[in-house]
């Protein structure tokens, strides 16, 4: 499937037939009503032109705002409910259509700049990556394991690892009662965390603690890259934990790393990769699948890796299309901004995929599984993913600004607030138009982590559970791992949180995107 394709750099989208909210502009009128809170505006204005779901919400109709003074009064009437804090954020909330149904992932957000820095990998942390969370056989205990721990952390620093058992939090042991205590890694800027050994019959032994500080961080996302040899084959491995843009270039050094060794078979690992940026997820296919037709500006050629659909009101951005590259884009670590490009190390002999998948494992990971399924074959080795085929942009009070489309200029925004939305705007499709994977991508063979919980291997050990079925699979061998399965392990989850944006798909103000009448 091919489409022409046009590349376009910042957040410039070319609009037609726009209706009447698109334009800030234009005959103000006037009424009785005085609105309360401006912000109020901004929110309702925000969603109305660019929510995918506007025209399933009535609140949301082109006429709400016909009549200024009943537009004001409504706005107006708006009253902090449920988690809300603010009247702008309940206004936001009251706006998702069928949320936990259909919507569960657009989000209110209370400070921009945080959440651009998060988008750009920095963000005030541990550097610890939650790994299962257990109920100890029939005990009453619970335990955390350690999934990973960035580089450069004050996790490292302190000695901690991947497969470290938390049993403790601030002194206190981790029950089914008081379990929540571990979302103190998210909510606090110091923490002591007990380490202990869980043995074969469930015995709890405490071990050591440690005590670590939260520090701002700019985090690498390629945790691991290693070449396995095995039966014959050189066997790519590489551990990616978010699809972060200000990294492309340590990504493509590590694909550089996997060309110079001549691998022929390649496994990812995205167990506990959430997903983010469109642009970064387009340009590891491009380096995956190499046999693909690459865009060339100035050319019609290119093969489509991934298609985004807006809702009706966005016809100009409708047909938006993701094409095989051959360059990277690279981008400031700090700003976001782009500072160039470089050739991509681009893999060729990739006739299959394997992907290590987990209930983590969403949206621009998931989209790596659906845009590349119409070029080669992708097995999913785990557990089900966590089903997000859609995405979404910052929204900020910028109705005009200094760019094509309105609520979407971060860097002319208002300095009246700090807030914003992350609204979902579009669908995922791949070059087949398939896009039906809402309740996640089956896996092709299921290996359950936390039932091996006790003994949680180092990335790149081919004893490893997950990695050992890949393998396995791929090789056509049988099972060599010799681990036991806990079968009276129980997953936790209720009242457990994650850090904010960390199951998420999005554009990011200054990327580089395609599109494609």
């Amino acid at each position: 499937m091919k489409k022409t394709v046009f590349l376009i750099s910042g957040l410039i989208l070319f609009l037609s037939a726009c209706d009447k909210n698109d334009d800030d502009g234009g005959e103000v009128k006037t009424g009785e009503v005085e609105l309360n809170n401006e912000v109020n505006e901004f929110i309702w204005k925000g969603l109305n032109h660019w929510y995918f779901w506007q025209e399933d919400v009535p609140n949301l109709a082109d006429t709400k705002d016909d009549d200024q003074d009943a537009f004001y009064t409504y706005l107006n009437s708006i009253k902090t409910t449920g988690d809300a804090n603010t009247t702008e954020e309940a206004l936001f909330n009251s706006l998702i259509y069928k949320p936990d149904v259909v919507d569960d992932f657009s989000w209110f957000i209370d400070d921009v700049a945080e959440q651009l820095a998060s988008f750009n990998g920095i963000s005030t942390t541990y550097g610890i990556t939650r790994g299962p969370l257990v109920r100890v056989g029939t005990t009453d205990n619970v335990v955390q394991v350690i999934g990973s721990v960035a580089a450069g952390s004050p996790a490292e620093a302190a000695g901690l690892k991947r497969g470290d058992i938390i049993s403790k939090v601030d002194g206190e042991v981790m029950t089914v009662d008081n379990y929540i205590i571990i979302n103190k890694l998210y909510t606090q800027e110091s923490v002591t965390l007990g380490l202990a050994t869980v043995s074969e019959t469930d015995e709890v032994t405490q071990t050591e603690e440690k005590s670590i500080t939260a520090q701002e961080l700019s985090i690498n996302p390629v945790l691991h890259t290693s070449v396995i040899e095995e039966g014959g084959r050189k066997i790519g491995y590489l551990v990616y934990e978010g699809f972060r843009g200000t990294y492309n270039g340590e990504l493509n050094d590590a694909f550089g790393e996997l060309k110079a060794a001549g691998i022929n078979e390649l496994i990812l690992d995205f167990r506990y990769n959430g997903g983010g940026s469109v642009l970064t997820s387009a340009l590891l296919a491009s380096m995956i699948y190499g046999e693909a037709n690459p865009y060339i500006q100035g050319s019609s050629n290119g093969d489509v890796f991934a298609e985004l659909r807006y809702n009706s009101k966005r016809s100009a951005e409708n047909n938006s299309v993701y094409p095989f590259f051959q360059d990277v884009f690279l981008y400031d670590k700090n700003t976001g901004n782009q500072s160039g490009a470089t050739a991509m190390n681009r893999l060729t002999g990739i006739t299959r995929l394997y992907v290590i998948g987990t209930e983590r494992t969403a949206s621009a990971s998931e989209m790596i599984i659906n845009g590349l399924r119409p070029y080669i074959p992708v097995k999913v080795i785990g557990e089900k993913t966590k089903g997000k085929n859609e995405g979404s942009i910052t929204v900020v009070d910028a109705p005009k600004g200094s760019r094509d489309e309105p609520y979407t200029d971060t860097d002319n925004r208002s300095t009246k607030h700090t807030v914003g939305m992350q609204p979902i705007v579009f669908q995922i499709y791949n070059a087949n138009n398939e896009s039906d994977y809402t309740n996640g991508f089956v896996p092709d063979i299921e290996v359950i982590e936390y039932q091996y919980y006790k003994n949680i291997k180092p990335y790149g050990d081919t004893t490893d559970p997950l990695l050992r079925a890949a393998l396995d699979d791929m090789l056509g061998t049988a099972g060599k791992f010799d681990l036991q399965k806990d079968t009276n392990a129980a997953k936790v989850t209720k009242g457990v949180t994650y850090p904010k944006f960390s199951s998420e798909m999005y554009i990011m103000p200054n990327d580089i995107k395609p599109t494609s009448k």
